[in-house]
């Protein structure tokens, strides 16, 4: 058995054990079939039965710190915590375990996107059972809210882009946006590299370290090809789609609204 399905086998199980735990989704790349080992993470939502208090937060933190030092040891294995009364409020803020730490996030809608086109459950409902159905639309709102939102800050600070995970992320996830709000369909992170707005060069090493090769670009290149990228794509998500400013354009449509 993989190394993913064994901390998966044994992350479920030390959730069910807790009792308030009812559903564990995946996410992600391994939901998409996208998965590699050594390079992806394990993106999971877990539904609750209550809120996740103190208490529920200190029992979620000593499962997590204990897998992390043994079974999921450099599988990065993140979970979001999401009572059932609030799983439908896509603004509502959960306890989320990442690299390490319990923070407060949303459930993104693209992770909304994936668990329902793509999710499955490893134990509980499946995803479909508990979120509304995604429409090509729905992906685009969803692709476009994270361009809009933070991909637009990060493009408001050029320097973070020195770091080469989040050149890499910036310049993946910018195909990924450019896609959806394209077609309304979700693209893996294995084809966004090919899709990516850089020089044959830089993809070339791209498509190397999704692969898990040791493969190093140079580094104020790279983040100032990744930082115009996000530039140029965050901003062209904030503008209005051409058919709408097409049809916004005719007499008619301002008589109509006048009038």
């Amino acid at each position: 058995m993989p190394d993913h399905a064994v901390a998966l086998a044994e992350f479920g199980a030390g959730l069910r054990a807790l009792g308030w735990v009812s559903d564990l989704l995946v996410a992600g790349s391994l939901a998409t079939g996208d998965y590699l080992p050594g390079v992806s993470d394990l993106d999971l939502v877990a539904v609750t039965d209550g809120p996740v208090g103190d208490a529920r937060q200190a029992e979620l933190t000593a499962l997590h710190r204990r897998l992390d030092a043994t079974t999921a040891a450099g599988l990065d294995l993140g979970c979001a915590y999401v009572c059932a009364a609030t799983l439908g409020d896509a603004g509502a803020l959960h306890p989320t375990w990442t690299h390490g730490q319990l923070v407060r996030r949303i459930v993104s809608g693209v992770t909304r996107a994936e668990l329902v086109l793509h999710g499955y459950a490893t134990f509980g409902r499946r995803p479909r059972e508990l979120l509304p159905a995604m429409t090509g639309d729905d992906v685009r709102d969803a692709a476009r809210a994270e361009l809009v939102g933070y991909w637009t800050w990060a493009a408001r600070r050029p320097w973070i882009f020195l770091d080469p995970m989040m050149a890499d992320l910036g310049l993946t996830s910018m195909a990924r946006g450019r896609y959806a709000l394209r077609t309304g369909h979700l693209l893996t992170k294995s084809l966004a590299v090919e899709q990516a707005a850089a020089p044959g060069w830089l993809v070339g090493q791209l498509r190397a370290r999704r692969r898990g090769e040791a493969v190093t670009s140079p580094r104020l290149r790279t983040a100032w090809i990744a930082w115009r990228d996000t530039r140029r794509t965050t901003r062209a998500a904030h503008r209005p789609p051409r058919w709408l400013t097409r049809f916004l354009s005719y007499p008619g449509v301002i008589l109509a609204a006048s009038g």
